[in-house]
């Protein structure tokens, strides 16, 4: 497994480096230029070509791309455009309050589509898995800005059970960072519960039908632990990909998300960032999206092993 785990981040190395190439010149197509966006609309194009100057602009894009892959091979991943603050001490303020939201929303997902799924699986003609059914399209069909706002003014205008904005750790206080955490990880949660659900839903039915289920049932196992014990274990395999792709996603940042409930994560600050031509925050950003995507790959697959013993990581 170590050593699977070895060749997996080897073979991170490239895919890091042709995404840094992508991000770098993709994000220069973006219309406008930093240095007019910091000088302001009444900058003189002398005071513009300074700005451009000193934040090494002027320099073709070969030499300025090196120059920040050799800051990026230390550590470094330089000084923002706007605050003149180090970029790594800027996404180590915003990443906590995207991991609550990631965390939080993740067990939303599990709590209520884990339940729901199985549910709608071993009982699929009962009314409750009909309603569930119909809760997953509308689900699905609903744009999250609209879930979000809808239930910013119920929960949070019209009736008052929770703050409509704000992020406090959960070492600080632990309630209301749970209160502050609620309608957001509603809305994200919605859309994901009902892929959950429907991922496992599909999944379970296949393995239901499996000789070693029909099996179990000859030998006269209780429903509850054939579920469990193998039904569950067997389809649990799809669900963990599933998982693994919203978890990245949620870390990658919710954008909308963020923006209508205030919440300082990376998503806001990525978006910020776009808008001002933060080159280095952008393409920092961008690179953490893709590393995080391939850490969730590597550990749903060491998550495969685990949950099947017949399958074997190659080595």
């Amino acid at each position: 497994m170590l050593s699977y785990v070895g060749a997996r981040l080897l073979h991170a190395v490239p895919v890091l480096f042709l995404s840094s190439v992508v991000v770098f010149l993709f994000i220069r197509l973006v219309p406008g230029d930093p240095a007019v966006t910091m000088a302001g609309p009444n900058a003189t194009p002398g005071q513009v070509a300074a700005l451009r100057h000193l934040y090494q602009l002027d320099r073709p894009l070969a030499v300025q791309y090196l120059t920040w892959l050799g800051h990026l091979a230390r550590g470094d991943l330089g000084l923002s455009y706007t605050t003149r603050r180090p970029v790594a001490d800027l996404v180590a303020q915003r990443l906590p309050a995207t991991l609550h939201l990631a965390v939080g929303t993740l067990l939303v997902m599990l709590v209520v589509g884990g339940p729901l799924g199985i549910l709608s699986a071993v009982r699929p003609r009962w009314a409750v898995s009909h309603a569930i059914t119909l809760l997953n399209a509308i689900a699905l069909a609903t744009p999250t800005f609209w879930l979000g706002i809808l239930l910013l003014l119920l929960f949070a205008v019209s009736l008052g059970w929770f703050p409509p904005s704000g992020f406090v750790s959960i070492t600080e206080n632990p309630l209301q960072s749970i209160r502050l955490l609620v309608l957001p990880c509603l809305t994200l949660g919605a859309s994901g519960t009902a892929i959950l659900i429907r991922f496992l839903r599909a999944s379970m039915s296949e393995v239901m039908h499996a000789d070693f289920i029909r099996t179990a049932h000859a030998k006269g196992l209780r429903e509850r632990v054939i579920v469990i014990r193998h039904i569950l274990r067997i389809a649990a395999l799809p669900v963990v990909t599933v998982l693994a792709v919203q978890f990245g996603y949620l870390l990658g940042g919710a954008v909308i998300t963020e923006a209508v409930f205030g919440w300082p994560g990376v998503g806001r600050l990525t978006l910020d960032a776009i808008g001002n031509r933060d080159y280095l925050i952008v393409q920092a950003m961008m690179l953490f999206f893709v590393a995080v995507f391939i850490a969730v790959n590597v550990a749903a697959d060491l998550c495969y092993a685990a949950l099947d013993p017949r399958i074997r990581l190659a080595r």
